[in-house]
């Protein structure tokens, strides 16, 4: 990635960082639920690529738009991809220790504060887009609107519960696994572009163009993860390698093999790239989208 570009993603990161913090605030008035919110800032600060929040703030951006409007839309979807990282951890799920090189939620913890902790996060999510003084009221339900769809049945969790009930499956083919990662990787990508463009007042061919862009890139990403669950290591990743293995879960690596999945989300991304020269001053994005296909971790 360029320097330029570097030097704005860790703007942007820094800009999300301060706002979550200030979000998810100990007061007078919540002290005896001390432990709740200890536990969602435990999740919402470690670490991560913040690429979803980047995702709105830029798109925002791009489309003439002020991107501090979308500051509420960028982090309420960190605080409800935070809460799916905690749910998904759980013995009940994933059964993961480890998140992000920490502890998970519910090892720090235990497990009923992590699933109040990101239960917590979902609500908190909607509530600072509500509160939010720079946006109207039409933008506000516009915006809860694509958050809710992304996030329930036909979305997010929607692909959780696919990916629950496809373990242990032996028939699953590609078509099966594309549908499941539109849904639970890709629904809350595409939010993310899509609430940036409507923050900034874009028509609907414009939110149409980043929600194209978004599917791509979110089908990428988790054929990336697929390659990097074989192939990485531990302190890359910052959780056990070779989950999906264990879970007997099919990827994208199980039915294509490390090569052709290498060139299917290369395939894709340059798809993605394609959309993006619909877009005026897109170096930012195409540096990063480009960075997403090599990532390490």
């Amino acid at each position: 990635m360029k320097e330029k570009s570097y030097q704005r993603l860790n703007e942007y990161i820094s800009l999300i960082e301060q706002k979550i913090s200030e979000y998810n605030k100990k007061t007078d008035v919540n002290l005896l639920q001390g432990n709740v919110i200890d536990a969602m800032n435990y999740s919402l600060q470690a670490g991560g690529k913040r690429i979803r929040p980047v995702l709105a703030l830029e798109f925002c951006r791009i489309c003439g738009g002020d991107y501090n409007k979308a500051i509420s839309s960028a982090c309420a979807i960190e605080m409800i991809h935070t809460f799916s990282l905690i749910h998904d951890d759980l013995p009940a799920m994933d059964d993961d220790d480890y998140r992000r090189g920490k502890l998970s939620c519910h090892k720090a913890f235990d497990e009923g504060i992590a699933i109040l902790a990101g239960d917590a996060l979902s609500a908190l999510a909607f509530e600072i887009i509500a509160k939010d003084d720079l946006l109207d009221s039409d933008t506000k339900i516009r915006l809860i609107q694509v958050l809710a769809d992304a996030v329930g049945v036909n979305g997010m969790i929607g692909g959780q519960v696919i990916d629950i009930e496809n373990e242990n499956k032996k028939d699953l083919n590609e078509d099966d696994l594309v549908h499941m990662c539109l849904l639970k990787t890709g629904a809350l990508l595409r939010a993310a572009c899509k609430m940036g463009c409507i923050a900034a007042g874009v028509d609907e061919k414009v939110i149409a163009n980043a929600d194209e862009f978004a599917k791509n890139v979110g089908l990428a990403f988790q054929i990336i993860d697929d390659i990097l669950d074989v192939t990485s290591t531990q302190e890359k990743l910052g959780k056990p390698i070779g989950s999906d293995a264990q879970q007997n879960k099919t990827t994208f690596v199980i039915l294509n093999g490390i090569d052709e999945s290498k060139n299917k989300a290369k395939m894709l991304t340059n798809k993605a790239l394609l959309i993006l020269k619909e877009f005026d001053d897109n170096d930012f994005l195409y540096d990063l989208t480009e960075f997403l296909l090599v990532r390490e971790s």
